[in-house]
């Protein structure tokens, strides 16, 4: 069941809410004795959902079921995939919430749940255990074991490596819903590694727009994967998130065609947001006194990168100096001076036009 249907737009539902519904599904079943096909939940945002179980089972001291994930109009690398509850009967009074086959662990401090601990949020596992402790009979204890059988695999695809949750994938979800705006997600994503690179004690955050970025820190600077973080367009975004969590120093590394439009005050890159690429590297060409065929010509090509050519023939690489000098003046400003920022413009090719 879809928790909302507007138009195209549908709603799904978080791996937390498929463990919280697949564990209460099980603890149900182990101790009234019989097998479900449904079972109803509340999220933690008070969405109310009744969701289909599949593999169910009842053995001695057990049950197990599992709900499949659905992600809705925001499809994701979980979306699909099962995930499994077994509710086993303890000898101690008490709930213990443990993860198992495909759920990672946690290596690296910063994240919501702390170093070796399982990757199970603490919202689903608060939701977990507030459905089990409604079931428990007086004096009983249990054990439920959250496990998703392609979480090995799928955790591949996934920012999991990066934060340093080995083994599998999280189980995650503060609302229990997933919203169908990916962007959002990816956003939150980006934070979430931030916190993680600060909580190994990297100091200065490396932020790079894409993959020619990301070749000049494993090539030139022989930064590993860990260690610097791919932004895409969303610089505006991660400079706040860096003032927020008073960082004193940044370095910002990207190919000439993002970069420029910092420097002419866009914060997202992307094409929706406007794209004088051209316009502003002829401005700032004039602005370096070129002649009036060098600026014609700037203005006929395609790409930002076409323009690298002409200024060299114009001994006019200083245009790419000053355009990252207003990259660090603009970011500086549009954060109300609160870090130091560095910034290396590079070419396709990973040549550096620029540093200051």
């Amino acid at each position: 069941m879809h928790p909302e249907k507007n138009k195209q737009l549908v709603r799904g539902y978080t791996t937390g809410t498929c463990a919280q519904a697949a564990a209460k599904a099980a603890g149900l079943m182990l101790f009234k004795n019989r097998l479900l096909n449904k079972v109803g939940v509340e999220t933690p945002s008070g969405v109310k959902l009744n969701l289909k179980l599949t593999d169910q089972g009842i053995g001695h001291n057990f049950a197990q079921c599992a709900v499949i994930k659905d992600s809705g109009s925001d499809p994701d690398v979980t979306n699909g995939v099962k995930v499994y509850a077994e509710v086993r009967t303890f000898h101690k009074q008490g709930i213990i919430v443990r993860g198992g086959e495909g759920v990672g662990r946690v290596t690296l401090p910063g994240l919501a749940v702390g170093k070796g601990e399982w990757a199970i949020n603490p919202t689903p596992r608060k939701m977990i255990l507030r459905e089990i402790e409604k079931l428990l009979p007086q004096g009983k204890g249990a054990i439920v074991t959250i496990s998703v059988p392609a979480g090995r695999e799928l955790a591949k695809l996934t920012y999991n490596p990066r934060l340093g949750i080995k083994g599998g994938i999280s189980i995650i979800g503060t609302t229990g819903i997933v919203e169908a705006k990916s962007l959002a997600a990816y956003k939150a994503s980006l934070a979430l590694e931030l916190n993680v690179l600060l909580a190994q004690g990297i100091k200065r955050p490396v932020f790079v727009l894409g993959y020619v970025g990301e070749n000049y820190c494993k090539k030139v600077l022989k930064l590993k994967e860990d260690s610097f973080i791919k932004i895409g367009d969303h610089i505006g975004f991660m400079l706040k998130e860096c003032a927020k969590r008073k960082i004193k120093e940044l370095l910002l590394i990207g190919h000439i065609g993002k970069l420029v439009k910092l420097a002419n005050g866009q914060f997202n890159t992307n094409y929706k947001f406007g794209d004088n690429r051209l316009n502003t590297i002829a401005r700032y060409a004039k602005m370096c006194h070129a002649n009036a065929s060098v600026i014609k010509d700037i203005l006929k090509q395609e790409t930002a990168e076409a323009t690298i050519e002409i200024l060299k023939k114009a001994n006019g690489m200083q245009v790419y100096k000053r355009i990252a000098q207003d990259v660090v003046r603009k970011a500086v400003e549009f954060t109300g001076n609160k870090f130091k920022l560095r910034c290396i413009i590079l070419s396709l090719k990973g040549e550096v036009l620029a540093k200051v």
